[in-house]
């Protein structure tokens, strides 16, 4: 191996160290621990030596737990050291390999992102815990990335088979996950707030039917189920109620706080880079918008930084974060990042070989298949010709994992049991 391809694997380890830095970073369990805790019989929300909100434990009579999600089950475990055998029942919905051993709490894994009869069947089950609850009741729900499809409760004469087909179509058409999201909350029985009236998850909804109907009409989407289309007619004509807004009532007795985030994954990169020796800037947390295109102002950046040390002078560490979006026009087996950097990888093909792109998961599984990721290099696109395939080829079937999985440049972690979206590395060494 000549002294470019040493530093080339140099650079390739630092974005796995920097990366795994994050996931550290993003523990939902530790999350949970530093944020709650006990002093006598209050509860206490919030980080130690920073502002809280303290509950008086002896105004309720049970405490239960509902929730969903891919990190979920460790901020159950989390919750149920906190508070032993207090707990007196809890259901959570966790996305199939996303387990934990609890000591109370029930565990329904189900389908993500196309939900599932499990998923169905475990939402009826917290409904129903929920129907049970009163006012002596304290209720923890632990929602995290994924929660939305694991809570799948269709309304109305809307089948769950309809509710598969329509999340399909959005995921296949290149919708951001806060259209689909928009989309699940009108068509479920389960979110939007709608747990807060022991129907989902306990947060207000700012979107409304016609913001749906504008999605449908964004995307031109066809097909879309009968049921669903009146539905959505209905409560866009005023004929059945909105989801839950900020201002209704039910949320009076209700506490929402964030105790891990995409930003606190990338403040923990930006550290692990400084003290691997890299200058560091973090562009955003919010990156949205088709993958290939972001893939192209990352690599442009690169191609700035190795030709005049702007935005910052090598060796450079550029971080983002996000989820950003795929149309699928092929048939081929990937995810989003893989997407970003097969894409990337591309646009890597004429720079000198000392620029790494990472862009990987954090809950460690990338669209339907088991890497978190992928990690690329100006070499990347000439492994593949080597091993007999065409990266375009590739790319424009969608197949960017068939094509890692030849070069070797998956990023695999396993299940994380964490998820705060996506975290995007440039190193230029």
């Amino acid at each position: 191996m000549n002294k470019q391809h040493r530093e080339l694997e140099a650079l390739r380890s630092d974005a796995g160290e920097i990366f795994r830095g994050c996931l550290v970073a993003v523990n939902p369990y530790k999350a949970v621990k530093r944020f709650v805790h006990l002093k006598g019989e209050s509860l206490m929300l919030g980080m130690e030596g920073g502002p809280e909100t303290g509950l008086d434990l002896t105004g309720f009579d049970r405490i239960l737990i509902v929730g969903a999600g891919k990190a979920t089950a460790p901020m159950v475990r989390a919750i149920e050291e906190i508070f032993g055998k207090k707990i007196q029942k809890g259901v959570v919905n966790l996305k199939y390999g996303f387990t934990e051993e609890l000591a109370i709490t029930e565990i329904i894994e189900a389908g993500h992102p196309v939900p599932d009869e499990n998923g169905l069947k475990g939402t009826a089950k917290i409904l129903d815990l929920l129907q049970g609850a009163g006012e002596k009741d304290l209720i923890f729900s632990l929602i995290s990335g994924g929660g939305s499809a694991l809570l799948p409760y269709p309304v109305g004469n809307i089948l769950l088979s309809e509710k598969q087909d329509i999340t399909r179509a959005l995921l296949a058409c290149g919708a951001s996950i806060n259209e689909i999201n928009a989309v699940r909350k009108h068509i479920s029985s389960s979110k939007g707030g709608q747990m807060a009236i022991a129907s989902g998850p306990f947060v207000p909804d700012s979107s409304t039917f016609r913001d749906v109907q504008g999605i449908f009409a964004k995307y031109d989407l066809k097909g879309i189920p009968a049921a669903i289309n009146e539905h959505v007619k209905a409560g866009a004509d005023g004929k059945i109620p909105e989801t839950p807004k900020a201002n209704d009532a039910v949320f009076d007795r209700v506490l929402n706080f964030i105790v891990g985030s995409n930003i606190l994954a990338l403040e923990a990169a930006k550290t692990k880079a400084r003290e691997l020796g890299y200058e560091t800037i973090i562009l955003s947390s919010m990156v949205e918008g088709e993958t290939r295109e972001v893939a192209l102002v990352h690599t442009a950046i690169a191609k700035e930084i190795v030709k005049t040390g702007r935005p910052i002078p090598p060796p450079a560490c550029i971080i983002s974060g996000g989820e950003t979006t795929v149309t699928i026009r092929g048939e081929g087996l990937g995810g989003r990042n893989q997407e970003f950097g097969l894409a990337a990888a591309l646009d890597l093909v004429d720079l000198p070989p000392r620029v790494v792109v990472l862009s990987g998961g954090t809950d460690g599984n990338d669209g339907p298949t088991d890497a978190a990721g992928a990690v690329v290099d100006p070499f990347t696109v000439m492994r593949g010709r080597d091993a007999g395939m065409e990266a375009a080829r590739f790319l424009e079937d969608n197949d960017a994992y068939h094509f890692f999985e030849k070069t070797k440049d998956l990023l695999m972690t396993g299940p994380t049991n964490t998820n705060v979206m996506d975290v995007r590395l440039v190193l230029v060494g």
